[in-house]
């Protein structure tokens, strides 16, 4: 089913609003928004732009801050990994996916604050107290993502279904 350009721009504006609204930190669907776009819009680029546009239209509201160039950049890890599932709907494949996606932007971004802000000392015991203080973080995103990606991808997943049946009966 082709994804027409206005529900490209309901999740630039699902992505926006579940950041702007009154949420635990890191509970967004940014991670499966990028993923779902990945996986499902024709173009790359698409999938990107969706990403990229929830993130600033949110911030614009929020404010900008410094180091949102990596946010930015290890939100997009997911578009990719959406490619690759992209001819693949099992569940395992999109758990995969989106543990994947999960993962790697908890590892980019902490990575990029202990070795960028200078709140940590840059040794090893630096960068494990950084990741370590981020993990209360992670599970509110881990819970976040398999939340939303249950929404979003079963919410396709029926969607689909009911639109083939509906073309089947007329």
């Amino acid at each position: 089913m082709e994804i027409p350009k206005r529900w490209w721009i309901g999740m630039v504006v699902l992505g926006a609003f579940a950041k702007l609204i009154p949420h635990p930190w890191n509970f967004t669907p940014m991670m499966v928004i990028g993923l779902f776009a990945g996986s499902q819009a024709r173009r790359v680029s698409t999938g990107v732009l969706t990403t990229l546009c929830a993130l600033a239209l949110s911030d614009a509201v929020l404010g900008f801050y410094f180091g949102f160039w990596y946010v930015y950049a290890a939100t997009l890890i997911p578009v990719l990994l959406g490619r690759l599932i992209r001819n693949r709907t099992s569940v395992g494949a999109i758990a995969g996916a989106g543990l994947a996606s999960s993962v790697s932007f908890f590892l980019i971004t902490n990575f990029m604050y202990w070795a960028t802000e200078g709140f940590y000392p840059h040794t090893s015991a630096g960068l494990s107290a950084s990741f370590l203080a981020a993990i209360p973080f992670y599970r509110n995103q881990v819970l976040g993502d398999a939340v939303y990606t249950v929404a979003i991808f079963g919410g396709y997943a029926v969607l689909n279904r009911l639109c083939q049946s509906a073309e089947q009966v007329a």
